[in-house]
């Protein structure tokens, strides 16, 4: 539709992409500074049912994120709600943030910006040997370059140097420089503000709980890469009625960082609670950030097979993936235990992988066709 703006169409599709005041829940109202306004970026969002590990006796469901949206998918488009209305709210005309060259939020905030009239710059970090080289149109890239996302590639050693604060604040420069009015969102969304997204998504649980006459749960398991999704959990979990205990699977740096991330996080909206109380983090990073082993991408691909639930291979896969070996090393820890599964999506990822994929997907055939088979065409209508 030339010359319709996302945010004109807004209102023809019920609440999506209405901007709205947020009140927090009452369990939640203490905490501080509570953002007043949030985005409908998400819809959706559904759990269900999945059997994991019937000789433990632990059953479990998932929190469908990877099914929240479209191109929006994830579990940053909750953090991204309450980023992107703080960014309108501060007269920005566009957003600025940084990730890998595959980054799951980075798309996420893409498409965000696109959808509310905002232009989107992207600082992505790739290999020394790939960075002076077009970062080509797979998965993630696709979508972003698609929307029009601006993208600025960085080599990892770079990165490392720098540092994803200098980056994007040398970038926020150059722009207003400019005489543009730029909005920094760090990395994965994961700020205090960004930790309201999955306080909110607590509120969420307990909601669909009261309304299904569902068990309690005991136990939350997430995978964790840049610390504000458990930060936002273990904290609503704690406040709220769920008391759910929160087990995070890191996939890039190691718990001891991401207990000291969280806990600055949750000090940053005045708690006085303690992230090593709120949340068992353990690591599941393998090989490193967005790299598989053939056991991981194989149990990816077993779970598809056998339940129809899709688990990307950096996140959720192998936060799956630990979950299941921890259940196997230690029954007694999970053993009638109730579950929360939270898939947090990223299946875009799943394209960088073909080549590895390739070997475990299904097989195909050419149809067997006799030269004697009389042409019938159907009758029925195709959509």
């Amino acid at each position: 539709m030339a010359g319709v703006s996302a945010a004109s169409a807004a209102g023809k599709i019920g609440s999506f992409l209405s901007k709205r005041p947020y009140a927090p829940p009452s369990w939640a109202s203490h905490l501080s500074p509570a953002p007043s306004q949030t985005f409908s970026l998400g819809h959706g969002r559904v759990v269900c049912l999945w059997s994991l590990a019937s000789d433990t006796r632990v059953w479990g469901k998932l929190q469908r994120d990877d099914i929240s949206g479209m191109q929006l998918s994830g579990n940053k488009v909750r953090k991204l709600e309450f980023l992107m209305a703080d960014a309108v709210a501060q007269g920005a005309d566009c957003v600025i943030t940084v990730g890998g060259i595959q980054s799951n939020h980075c798309r996420a905030t893409a498409v965000a910006a696109k959808y509310i009239n905002l232009d989107c710059y992207l600082i992505l970090r790739t290999s020394k040997l790939l960075v002076d080289k077009d970062p080509g149109l797979v998965g993630n890239l696709l979508v972003e370059r698609l929307v029009g996302a601006h993208i600025d590639l960085v080599s990892k050693e770079e990165y490392g140097k720098i540092g994803s604060v200098a980056l994007a604040d040398l970038l926020k420069k150059k722009l207003l420089e400019e005489g543009r009015k730029p909005y920094v969102i760090p990395v994965g969304g994961s700020n205090s503000l960004g930790t309201w997204g999955y306080i909110e998504a607590i509120r969420e649980i307990e909601h669909q709980i009261q309304i299904s006459g569902d068990v309690q749960f005991d136990d939350i398991v997430v995978a964790c890469g840049s610390g504000g999704t458990i930060a936002g959990l273990a904290l609503g979990s704690k406040l709220s009625s769920l008391k759910a205990k929160v087990h995070a699977f890191s996939v890039c740096d190691d718990p001891g960082y991401f207990h000291s991330y969280v806990q600055d996080l949750i000090d940053g909206l005045h708690s006085d609670l303690r992230s090593h109380d709120l949340v068992n983090i353990e690591n599941a990073k393998g090989l490193g950030y967005a790299m598989n082993t053939a056991e991981e991408l194989k149990f990816v691909k077993d779970i598809a097979t056998a339940t129809g639930i899709v688990l990307d291979p950096v996140y959720s896969g192998k936060a799956a993936y630990g979950m299941l070996k921890d259940m196997g090393a230690n029954p007694a820890k999970w053993e009638g235990r109730k579950i929360l599964f939270v898939h947090t999506g990223g299946l875009l990822g799943l394209y960088d992988k073909v080549d590895e994929l390739s070997s475990l997907s299904g097989s195909w055939r050419r149809m067997d066709l006799e030269e004697s088979v009389p042409r019938k065409d159907g009758t029925g209508k195709m959509f």
